[in-house]
């Protein structure tokens, strides 16, 4: 057996669930906001949420080094006015990792509250209930179970991001080193036995978490 290094998985936990939380609160507005609105521009920015699934890893990760870069006009603002630099460091890996799970949580939780049925919204507005009240109280509740399947799927994504975050965060051993990019640096290295162990302990981890979702969206078994 050989000698793992624990960090790649840490770190993938950290940013998985960092990455997840992030699509969680942005994708559940944008959900609702496809759902249940009609505005100019609503197929445009369904097709901008979608097109992370279908683009390859790489030129997403190309997007990011020209939008975060040290060359971009933001990265360059960030570095010389804040002290701020993102490219090759975790904190990359979340924005990649949270821009590939984004429309995972978006598309579920959309068709989620699609199905709700909105007679009941409309009822609630009589009564006098705010949007932000109703978007709370009825079609979060209503929802849910959508919701929390998009949670896992983002954060099963996250966890095996790779291309994306392989370009702007790097392969920087106890820095910015993922599970996913340890172990292509073990195939690369040819220490296979490595890269099998490495690989079995990403998809337990990620299995248990899905089961584990899973499990909350049924309920205890009666």
């Amino acid at each position: 057996m050989p000698e793992i290094d624990l960090f790649p998985l840490f770190l993938s936990l950290r940013v998985a669930g960092i990455a997840t939380a992030i699509s969680f609160l942005v994708g559940v507005g944008l959900a609702w906001l496809l759902a249940r609105r009609r505005f100019w521009g609503r197929d445009f920015v369904g097709a901008l949420v979608t097109i992370p699934l279908v683009l390859p890893p790489t030129v997403l990760g190309y997007y990011l080094l020209t939008t975060v870069g040290r060359q971009s006009p933001l990265g360059r603002f960030l570095e010389e006015s804040l002290g701020i630099t993102i490219v090759f460091t975790w904190q990359a890996a979340v924005i990649a990792s949270c821009i590939v799970s984004l429309p995972l949580m978006v598309r579920t939780a959309q068709a989620a509250m699609e199905t709700i049925d909105p007679d009941l919204e409309k009822a609630a507005r009589t009564l006098g209930r705010s949007e932000l009240s109703i978007f709370l109280t009825l079609t979060v509740p209503l929802a849910w179970r959508g919701i929390l399947a998009g949670t896992a799927l983002a954060f099963a994504r996250a966890m095996g991001e790779f291309g994306a975050t392989l370009m702007v965060a790097g392969n920087i051993p106890d820095r910015t080193q993922t599970m996913a990019v340890a172990i292509y640096d073990a195939v690369q290295g040819g220490k296979l036995t490595l890269a099998n162990t490495l690989v079995v302990i990403l998809t337990a981890v990620t299995v248990g978490a899905l089961a584990i979702l899973g499990w909350a969206g049924r309920g205890p078994e009666r």
